[in-house]
């Protein structure tokens, strides 16, 4: 146990704890219980807001291989990394934030923290089982098979 709370959907999150787990992950310091899919999101919206969709989608594949390699998880076919859910969150944190890059990060993460897409289980209502959780999803990006991401 860290001393700093797990991140989780629902919590609120102020600015330095936001960066707080953006840093971690690129330094490789981030404490691995605190690698959480709230923390994912928290790091996601620092990444957009930082460097905009297009740099996102850029250095967080390579700070999560890293970070992964860093606290010995490895990225294979079947764990660690994944690409397509990566990008995924990536362009679903663009697309709701839009508009709010001024905000505070903190206030950003935390709105994305208290909606639906917090809910490990969004992906599956834009891709099936079988295509998300494919190595090819793994590997690289992959369109949603079910509908599409805008909808």
């Amino acid at each position: 146990m860290t001393g700093h709370p797990k991140t989780q959907p629902g919590d609120t999150v102020t600015d330095a704890e936001v960066l707080r787990i953006y840093d971690g992950l690129r330094a490789k310091t981030l404490p691995v219980d605190e690698w959480t899919h709230g923390a994912h999101l928290c790091a996601g919206t620092a990444f957009w807001h930082d460097l905009g969709l297009a740099g996102a989608e850029a250095a967080m594949p390579d700070a999560i291989r890293g970070y992964n390699e860093s606290v010995g998880t490895q990225n294979t076919d079947n764990a660690g990394y994944h690409h397509t859910i990566t990008l995924f969150y990536l362009r679903v944190i663009a697309r709701e934030l839009a508009g709010c890059a001024d905000e505070a990060i903190g206030a950003l993460a935390t709105s994305l923290l208290k909606s639906p897409i917090a809910d490990r289980a969004y992906p599956l209502r834009f891709y099936s089982k079988a295509a998300l959780f494919s190595v090819e999803a793994r590997r690289d990006w992959l369109a949603p098979d079910l509908k599409p991401l805008g909808s």
